[in-house]
């Protein structure tokens, strides 16, 4: 299987990740959204940065035990309660230096949203990821 990552010249140039993903049929990963829970079930404290961190630990977790790395990922969705966009900004810089950064380089989407389903919960991602794939850009 193969991920190639594309942008159709018609539309702007993105920062960093790609406007369309394309993968051969093949087993695919989708995992729950990724909460910035701790292992005990609570909501890490330290604010919005320190939540960006929790998820991106748990994203990693995740995909390992499904035998799936950052550069296996194919779509992200960025969930931020948050109606600032210097704040999203943020959450996208912390994440494109993280050791999940390699992730955000296909189809990805950020957006503010109302509120998030944890106590005091401010981000959350969404991962789907292709197994068995040869990298190609």
């Amino acid at each position: 299987m193969s991920i190639l990552r594309t942008n159709p010249p018609a539309l702007h140039v993105p920062p960093g990740y790609h406007h369309v993903t394309v993968t051969e049929p093949g087993k695919l990963v989708f995992l729950a959204g990724q909460c910035p829970l701790a292992a005990d079930g609570s909501t890490v404290e330290g604010g919005l940065l320190a939540q960006v961190d929790q998820v991106v630990a748990n994203t990693l977790t995740a995909l390992e035990s499904a035998g799936a790395g950052p550069a296996d990922v194919v779509r992200t969705v960025i969930y931020v309660a948050t109606t600032s966009a210097g704040e999203l900004s943020a959450v996208w810089d912390r994440l494109n230096a993280s050791a999940l950064a390699e992730a955000f380089t296909s189809a990805s989407t950020l957006t503010g949203v109302t509120v998030l389903g944890y106590p005091d919960q401010l981000v959350e991602l969404d991962v789907t990821a292709a197994l068995g794939t040869a990298r190609e850009r």
